[in-house]
């Protein structure tokens, strides 16, 4: 009986692994707040929660906090930390020589589990306004890294579940980000587009963003946009191309704010 579920399981993480390769649908929900320290330096906290799968599997909760400081009219700089606590998804593998005979068997299955990230991010960000038309260009050095850990694998060979180490990681990325938007002061509408490449060693992904920030009175406006993310298949976390829409309310100065988001 327990040979038989152990199968059931690991044929049905074949098939979510296979389902990743399509489109997949998630939600992120975000909150938000900032404090002017002093005149050009503010500081920020956010915490998050995201889901994949379409919406059935919980991905990542996350908390950050950052600092921004304005260097000049034109050029401000941001440092931020986060922790994220990501569920990694489940790994299924198949016996070479199985592959090469065109019938694929089992050889190990790890089921997914949770496991803790740090995230350092330092940004640059120049800004060019003409006229009612505000262009931006930031760069951003991201920094991930995740400790070693300890879980569970089902060896279908010997019948037994093992204890298998997963090394710790750090990976580099660096993310350019183009934008565009319409900043005209007490506007009631200040529609926007992006594009952000990442970055590490070679592309893997691209984002783009096209939306709007609607003025509802002198401290509350609200966010809606579209954002289409599409990743190189070589890229090790596989994500799927996704398409998301966004959400957002808060005030111009940014004392709080809730985004929501979903593909």
């Amino acid at each position: 009986m327990r040979k038989a579920i152990l199968s059931i399981a690991a044929a049905f993480a074949c098939i979510n692994s296979h389902a990743q390769e399509a489109d997949d649908c998630g939600l992120w929900l975000n909150t938000n707040v900032e404090k002017q320290i002093t005149k050009g330096l503010k500081a920020d906290v956010g915490v998050g929660f995201r889901t994949r799968n379409n919406f059935q599997t919980a991905d990542r909760w996350d908390a950050s906090a950052g600092i921004t400081y304005k260097l000049t009219k034109w050029l401000k700089t941001d440092a931020e930390y986060s922790f994220l606590y990501t569920n990694k998804t489940e790994k299924l593998t198949y016996k070479k020589e199985s592959l090469d005979d065109g019938m694929p068997s089992y050889n190990n299955w790890r089921p997914s589990f949770w496991t803790p990230r740090h995230r350092f991010s330092v940004s640059l960000t120049g800004q060019a306004k003409c006229h009612n038309i505000e262009f931006s260009l930031r760069e951003r050095w991201q920094y991930t890294y995740r400790p070693s850990a300890i879980t569970e694998r089902y060896d279908f060979d010997n019948e037994i579940w093992e204890d298998t180490d997963v090394s710790g990681k750090g990976k580099n990325i660096l993310r350019s980000r183009l934008q565009i938007e319409y900043s005209k002061k007490k506007a009631l509408l200040k529609p926007y587009a992006n594009v952000e490449i990442f970055n590490s060693m070679a592309l893997e992904k691209v984002r783009m963003t096209a939306g709007t920030k609607i003025r509802l009175s002198k401290r509350n406006d609200i966010e809606v946009y579209y954002r289409y993310q599409a990743t190189n298949a070589k890229e090790e976390n596989n994500e799927p191309n996704c398409h998301y829409f966004g959400a957002g309310y808060g005030s111009p100065e940014k004392v709080c704010g809730l985004s929501i988001q979903s593909c």
